[in-house]
Order: C-alpha cells, then sequence, then structure tokens
C-alpha cells in the first residue's frame, strides 16, 4: 500500500535512509542524469547482500556497478534500456549475460525514449503514451507495448512504469527538501514523479535558500521522503554544477574512468566478490568510503571539473593505420559529404568509433561554412569535443554545449523533430542484409547490451550510417533479434569496402584500396561477409587513408580506447595519472 503523505522531509543518515524507505518486493529506480550512480545504491547493496528481496530494479543504464546488485542476490527483474559497461569501452559484461542466461535476474528490454515515455505515463497518470520508437523490432513483443488503429493513424503505445521508490543523487537540496540538479540530465525526473512512495535522495550540500537557482530545482519537496548530506555521493559518477555564472553552490567533480574501468576488470575476475567486500560491503559507512578512495584521488576529480581540458598524449604518428581507424576516416568522409548535400542540421554519434567519425566529418562540415549540430542523448546540443577524451558524455564536454537539455528533449524533439533533418552515426554488433541491427542478444548466444538510444534515432533519423569492421559474426545473413529496424540504414562503413541501401539490401559499391588486384579485395569482402553480397556494376575505390587523417582520430583517442590500439587496465585504487599502458583487452 503506498505510505501517507508526509508532513515534512526526513534529514537522516545513509543507512536509515535505506532501511526506513525501501520494503522487499518494491520496484526501486534508480535516476539517471549525469550522475551515474550513488551512495545509496551501495548502502542498498550493503543491507539486502545475500537476502531475497526480490527487487524490481528500474533503471536506464546499469553499467559495470550495476553487476554489485547482481552478485547481491536481491534482484528478482530489470527493467532497463542498456546493460553492458560503460568505461573504457561499452561492451557486454559477464555479470549481466550470466544471470540474464540462468534466469536468476528476468530483463525487460526498452529504448530510453520508451523507458522514459513509460515513465511519464505513470507520472501523469495516463493509461499509456504514444510513441514513435519500438516500432519493426524485437521489443514489440513487450507486453507493456501496443501498436492499434485509431481515427488519428496507427500509433504505437507503451504503459505506465510505476516504481515504488526512486533513488537520486542531486547536486543541492533546501531545509524544505526540494532538490536541484544542473543539466543535463539524461532521463530527466520523471521517474522521481512517477514514484508511488516518492524519492531518496543524497546531496552534496543543504542550503537554507535554493530560490536564487530556481530554474535548477528538479524535484519538489513534496515528493521527497529523506535526504543525506553525502558529499562525492555520485562517486564514482560526477557532479556538474553548472556552467560558470549560473553554477550551483557546490563544488563539481568530474566522473573517476580509472575507478569505472578498475571495477569493469573486476566483474571479470572469479574474485570479484572479493572487490565487492573491500569496495561495498566493507566500508561501514560514507565516510568510510571516501577515506578508503582518498583525499588526493578526490581533489583530482575537483580539480578536473574545474578545468576540464584534455591534452592529448600523443598520436603515434608513425603507426600504419588498424581497420577501425581505416573505417572511422571514411564515415568521416561521408557524414562532411551528406551533410552538404543534405543541408542536415543535426548528427547524433552513438558512442565509440561512430562518435569519433562523427566528430571530425562535423568538424569537417563546419569549417566548409555549414550550420550543422552534434548531438549526444545524454542531453548535449551543439557541442564541440575534447581533444584526448573519447568519451561522448565526457564532461569535458558540457562547457562547450549551446545548450543542455535531457534525452527525451534531444531524441525526441531535435534530432527526431519533424522540422530538423538528421543524421545518425552508430555501431553495430551484428547487421544483416537489410540493414537490421542487433545490440540485444544473439540467438543461442549471450546477451549483448540492449538498445541505448540506438532504436530511437535508428528508427526516425532521416538516415542512418553504420560503422565498423567487417566479419562474418558481425554481419550475418539475418539478426534473430532486432534492436534497430534496417528501415533507414542507408550505407554501412567498412575497413573492407562501402556498403550501400539498393531496393533494400545492402549492396558493395566501393572498395578499400589496396596492393592486391580489386577482384582480390572483392573475394575479402565476400569472405568476410556473412551473406552472398551483391557488388554493384558501378563500383569505385575509396581513397587511401593518409598519416594526416589518422592524426586527426588519434587526437581524440590517443589511448585507441576505440581505435584498436593498446588499452589502460587501471587498479582499483590508481589515480587518473596512473595508468599501466599498453595492456590489451581485447
Amino acid at each position: 500500500m503506498d505510505e501517507p503523505a508526509r508532513r515534512s522531509v526526513d534529514f537522516c543518515r545513509l543507512d536509515e535512509a535505506i532501511s526506513r524507505y525501501v520494503q522487499p518486493g518494491d520496484a526501486v529506480h534508480v535516476m539517471m542524469g549525469h550522475s551515474r550512480w550513488s551512495a545509496l545504491i551501495r548502502e542498498l547493496a550493503r543491507q539486502h547482500w545475500g537476502k531475497p528481496s526480490e527487487f524490481t530494479l528500474i533503471m536506464a543504464s546499469l553499467s559495470s556497478l550495476g553487476a554489485v546488485l547482481f552478485r547481491s542476490g536481491s534482484l528478482k527483474k530489470v527493467v532497463t534500456v542498456y546493460s553492458g559497461d560503460s568505461f573504457p569501452v561499452f561492451t557486454p559484461n559477464p555479470v549481466f549475460q550470466q544471470a540474464y542466461a540462468s534466469g536468476a535476474v528476468e530483463v525487460e528490454n526498452w529504448s530510453f525514449l520508451t523507458y522514459i515515455q513509460r515513465l511519464r505515463a505513470a507520472a501523469t497518470g495516463v493509461p499509456a503514451v504514444v510513441t514513435g520508437s519500438v516500432r519493426d523490432s524485437s521489443m514489440v513483443e513487450n507486453d507493456a507495448y501496443r501498436e492499434v488503429d485509431t481515427d488519428f493513424g496507427r500509433v504505437g503505445l507503451v504503459a505506465p512504469l510505476v516504481p515504488d521508490v526512486t533513488l537520486v543523487h542531486a547536486a543541492v537540496a533546501d531545509r524544505q527538501g526540494n532538490l536541484a540538479i544542473a543539466p543535463p540530465m539524461f532521463e530527466g525526473v520523471v521517474g522521481a514523479l512517477a514514484s508511488r512512495r516518492g524519492v531518496i535522495a543524497t546531496v552534496e550540500k543543504i542550503v537554507d535558500d535554493l530560490r536564487p537557482w530556481s530554474t535548477m530545482v528538479r524535484i519538489p519537496a513534496h515528493r521527497v521522503l529523506g535526504i543525506v548530506e553525502a558529499p562525492f555521493g555520485a562517486h564514482p559518477g560526477g557532479v556538474y554544477p553548472g556552467p560558470s555564472g549560473a553554477r550551483l553552490p557546490v563544488q563539481g567533480y568530474v566522473e573517476d574512468v580509472p575507478y569505472w574501468i578498475s571495477v569493469r576488470e573486476a566483474t571479470r575476475r572469479p574474485d570479484f566478490d572479493n572487490w565487492i567486500k573491500e569496495w561495498i560491503l566493507e566500508p561501514v559507512d560514507h565516510d568510510a568510503y571516501l577515506a578508503k578512495l582518498g583525499p588526493q584521488r578526490l581533489e583530482d576529480l575537483v580539480r578536473a571539473a574545474e578545468s576540464p581540458v584534455c591534452v592529448p598524449a600523443g598520436t603515434r604518428r608513425d603507426e600504419p593505420p588498424t581497420g577501425a581507424e581505416r573505417a572511422a576516416v571514411w564515415l568521416a568522409d561521408l557524414v562532411a559529404r551528406r551533410v552538404a548535400e543534405t543541408g542536415a542540421d543535426t548528427v547524433l554519434a552513438g558512442a565509440g568509433l561512430a562518435n569519433l567519425a562523427a566528430w571530425v566529418g562535423v568538424a569537417r562540415a563546419k569549417e566548409e561554412g555549414h550550420r550543422v549540430a552534434l548531438a549526444a542523448e545524454l542531453g548535449l546540443w551543439d557541442y564541440t569535443p575534447t581533444p584526448g577524451d573519447p568519451f561522448i558524455f565526457s564532461f569535458a564536454n558540457f562547457p562547450s554545449s549551446t545548450m543542455l537539455l535531457d534525452t527525451e528533449q534531444v531524441l525526441g524533439s531535435l534530432v527526431n523533430g519533424r522540422f530538423f533533418r538528421s543524421i545518425a552515426c552508430v555501431g553495430a554488433a551484428q547487421i544483416d542484409r537489410q540493414g537490421n541491427i542487433n545490440t540485444t542478444r544473439i540467438d543461442g548466444g549471450p546477451y549483448l547490451v540492449g538498445s541505448g538510444g540506438g532504436n530511437d534515432v535508428i528508427t526516425n533519423a532521416d538516415e542512418v550510417l553504420v560503422v565498423g569492421t567487417m566479419d562474418r559474426r558481425r554481419f550475418v545473413e539475418r539478426c534473430g533479434y532486432v534492436t534497430s529496424p534496417g528501415g533507414r540504414v542507408t550505407t554501412v562503413v567498412t575497413d573492407l569496402g562501402v556498403l550501400s541501401k539498393e531496393d533494400g539490401e545492402l549492396v558493395l559499391t566501393h572498395v578499400a584500396p589496396g596492393p592486391r588486384s580489386q577482384a582480390h579485395r572483392i573475394a575479402r569482402v565476400r569472405e568476410h561477409c556473412g551473406w552472398d553480397v551483391t557488388v554493384s556494376p558501378l563500383l569505385r575505390e575509396l581513397r587511401e587513408v593518409t598519416a594526416s587523417d589518422v592524426e586527426e582520430l588519434r587526437s581524440f583517442d590517443p589511448q585507441g580506447y576505440f581505435l584498436g590500439r593498446a588499452r589502460t587496465q587501471v587498479s582499483p585504487t590508481a589515480s587518473g595519472t596512473e595508468r599501466k599502458a599498453d595492456v590489451r583487452t581485447r
């Protein structure tokens, strides 16, 4: 049953917040803005470790630390958008894969927009919300999705998603319980408004009066159950206090990428429970956790937020391009050309190789005088990427954005808006001859990661450009699971050549240059493609990739996270500068 309305907000300790307001069997919503994590989730894991609490976890992006809740044994079901690692690269996570494969945890997959729209239906008290996403994908099989014929045409509908309680890390609270959060907002606050009982929040600071920052007050006090003052409560996520001139009264700090990487590595070791014991279960409270991190590490995160400029760490000019780099260069060429040819208003790139190519292509288009905005689903609009930092959601990109918004505004109103012409650049775990894309699960094989915002933009963008190295595992005859339908996919750029859509099928229209004969290079494409690919009678050759092309790409990704080079491996206690380079993880 719903709890009666509270007369005042409970300002309490971390352990009290979880024990008082989270009950076994709850649907627990973890709200994600640009802060990806919170001390509340660590406390939830501590209190329910080894207990059959049968929570339904409603969380857009699990990232590596979501594996902690899986290992706790307290979860029954997950409603999500992305089940995978986020740092240093976007990859499947074995803990999620094993739990889903064994049936220990049930998973319900959505796209970002449909996930948010379901929460909006719950917040506004309507029986369903109209959506333009999910159609023609395998997610139409979800029980909470329907397509119906109406007097206005055929529409897709999503049913309400109602959490019992929402956990959030906000930047600031006042003594009435109002919560202020600076944009970008990612999923927004609609889930906090949808929760049956309300919100539990950690905050950096409690102040007497938030009215000077009223434009960043996102959650009203009457929706808040309890508040815990917990500086660095978003770690290893970060807190952006807002742009200069409109900053919230707290110090900001960036995401602790080395810590995220260390979690990812720990989930792949047989002693992952020992890592959890050391970092989650043994610190008796939040202060003990911060003491374990150490003051110098925290100071470094604050300092990085104050000067969010990354310096490229050398670009290895003497090394020949990888296959991924060649594909990215050719995609950048295509992006620049299509912006010029179509007058596109915006380019939205998926994370990884696609975003690096889009960054280069859009920069080139802007230099030629075209007005085109880079967009990111976190809520960034018309941003300028930071050299040396390949992460699309990097805090370093926030100050350069013309607008800081949320996912629903970027994907729903701008990139997919009626009066915006958009180009999407994405990758694919699998793609078939019709251009259908799978990033969710392999038939008879492992779980991948899910849709993220992929389905939303691939379903609705004016044109979709796909990038990836060609092999038979990725290029398949038919995707058994369709995360994103291929109707808007026009071109697939690979290291061996370019496939273009002709009469509903991808055919080879450009072949990569090389010292061997063209016939040999075509044969190599056929060898690496999972279907009998048709060769266009107008086949052309791609240009040679130059050293300056590769140097431009590597300036954004000097450590080769997405470009197929050496990766870094970081110990759980390493600071941002204590990196062990040249350790390959794939």
